[in-house]
């Protein structure tokens, strides 16, 4: 009599938990979930939480992975507008944004399906948008540049569109291109016009180099001259000057030659004494008559 409390409460806590797992179900935050009523999906779940639903076989829950998943695609041989051979590769990230679309479109659910599908029209997308651009966009042997980003984003928006208007139920988050290659014969064509298209920029550097040697030294020489002259004439003035004031000293000096002795007489004295210096003279030099008060020869000292 005193188990019947404990087996009753257990029984019902027991009966609890079955209904529980029986009429709910959970959805992570990294899963989405589409609810299926006698195998046709009859609600998509989205958001993370608790959710209630009817026991099997008249409901059933699919999971799917809500994170972005990578597809790289086959690394394939494609031509550009210009006939050139190419080989290409490139990633999608791509995720499940509609569950209740996604199921039936892909064999209940299944990814391995919905990439396969995406395989082929990345494929298709990639085939066209090569064939629309010249060579040049992807390698350039010229230095100019590529034009890879407006090629990512054009074969984006195919892909993108593509999928929205079948209904897929999923969503293309980004696409780049992984590799990109040339075949044996292509590439040796190709180091070819590269190294034509440098030899030909390193010819046009050199001229360009040349002309503006050229241009400095000519403006060196222009500039050299017009300072040579300017020192000439300055020279030329200077001498002009020069012989003015000689001229006129002379006239002076042929006026009174006794005072042209005289500064003659203390100039060379001056020149003597520049700097500290002892002289000795074996007779007496003429220069000293201006302080000793003779004008004639005075007896050697």
């Amino acid at each position: 009599m005193k188990r019947t409390p404990l087996t009753l409460t257990v029984g019902i806590l027991l009966a609890i938990i079955f209904a529980v797992l029986l009429f709910t179900f959970q959805v992570r935050t990294t899963q989405v979930a589409v609810v299926t009523t006698f195998g046709k999906p009859t609600r998509s779940i989205s958001e993370p939480g608790a959710y209630f639903k009817l026991p099997w076989p008249i409901q059933r829950v699919y999971y799917f992975d809500r994170l972005t998943q990578n597809l790289e695609d086959k690394f394939t041989q494609d031509f550009t507008a210009d006939g050139r051979t190419l080989l290409t590769s490139v990633y999608v990230g791509w995720k499940i944004s509609d569950p209740q679309e996604f199921f039936p479109r892909f064999a209940g659910g299944s990814v391995q399906a919905a990439e396969n599908v995406l395989s082929g029209i990345v494929r298709s997308v990639k085939t066209a948008t090569i064939g629309r651009h010249p060579f040049s966009d992807f390698i350039s042997v010229s230095g100019g540049g590529t034009n890879f980003t407006a090629i990512e984003d054009e074969m984006l928006a195919g892909v993108r569109a593509q999928v929205e208007a079948n209904q897929y139920g999923i969503e293309i988050e980004f696409l780049g291109i992984k590799k990109l290659g040339l075949p044996e014969s292509v590439t040796e064509e190709v180091f070819k016009q590269m190294t034509s298209e440098r030899q030909r920029l390193v010819q046009q550097l050199t001229s360009e180099g040349e002309t503006l040697a050229a241009g400095i030294k000519s403006d060196a020489n222009r500039r050299a001259a017009e300072i040579i002259a300017v020192a000439q004439g300055q020279a030329n003035e200077i001498r002009g000057r020069g012989e003015a004031e000689a001229a006129t000293a002379l006239a002076k000096f042929q006026q009174n030659p006794e005072l042209a002795l005289f500064i003659f007489r203390l100039r060379a004295f001056e020149e003597a004494l520049k700097g500290r210096s002892t002289l000795i003279f074996d007779r007496w030099p003429p220069f000293l008559d201006a302080f000793m008060g003779v004008t004639t020869n005075a007896p050697a000292r």
